[in-house]
């Protein structure tokens, strides 16, 4: 007797299935700019459009579609509309979105070279193209003594990069040093940094972020720096991290 539980599709169900979800986000794409940008719904609008637990059966992929479309697409604010100029630009693109098709597809697990060797070698080649297009020292790339590592956002880059650095210090003048430790950025930076250094264990006073203003156009002054990194080593304090804005 054949089983009434929940499979997985199979090759042609995923194709069929493909080319709906395919033709919904073209259709997005083309008609985004007629969306408003900001999102017009009032905070709590979508748990009076949605059920109040998880549905027993499945639902076919075009009421997905349907739903989404009444009851998604109103709660967007949209990044990608020509129109958006929030925040930063916009970040996507549909070659990047067939991209990020094939990449869920074979769904690498590249923690360690052998559990997928070429998710390994290929972040190491084009992190050292663009390297090289950025025309850093030979140092950073990987046929020196750095290379690169992609992270999953700015503010991920910004943690592993300070504990990198936390770690090195310690790792030389020893565990203590930590409450001396000082971080350095900009009144501009993103609280990202701050986040990171609460993680880190930098003491919130340790965290510096040293004022700019209009006459340099709001970028950090190297004097103020030079002055502040002073004041600290004078006062048993240890500079370890200035993060760029």
């Amino acid at each position: 007797m054949e089983s009434k539980g929940l499979k997985p599709m199979d090759s042609e169900q995923l194709r069929e299935n493909a080319h709906k979800m395919v033709d919904f986000i073209a259709d997005y794409y083309k008609s985004i700019e007629n969306f408003p940008v900001l999102s017009q719904v009032e905070p709590g609008y979508l748990r009076e459009l949605l059920p109040d637990s998880a549905p027993n059966q499945p639902e076919t992929l075009q009421n997905v579609l349907d739903d989404v479309q009444a009851k998604i697409l109103p709660g967007v604010t949209h990044w990608q509309s020509p129109s958006y100029f929030a925040y930063y630009p916009s970040n996507s693109s549909v070659a990047g979105f067939l991209g990020e098709m094939l990449s869920a597809g074979i769904n690498m697990v590249g923690f360690s070279w052998i559990t997928s060797p070429a998710a390994t070698e290929l972040e190491m080649i084009v992190l050292d193209w663009l390297g090289k297009l950025l025309k850093l020292p030979e140092d950073f790339l990987s046929t020196g003594q750095g290379g690169g590592v992609i992270q999953g956002t700015a503010s991920e880059s910004v943690l592993v990069v300070l504990l990198a650095a936390r770690d090195r210090v310690l790792t030389k003048l020893g565990k203590n040093a930590l409450e001396k430790l000082v971080v350095y950025a900009s009144d501009q930076t993103h609280s990202a940094l701050q986040k990171a250094c609460k993680i880190g264990g930098i003491h919130p006073e340790n965290c510096k972020l040293l004022k700019t203003d209009s006459s340099t156009n709001y970028a950090l002054s190297p004097g103020l720096l030079s002055k502040a990194i002073s004041d600290d080593i004078s006062t048993g304090l240890i500079p370890f991290f200035l993060c760029a804005t």
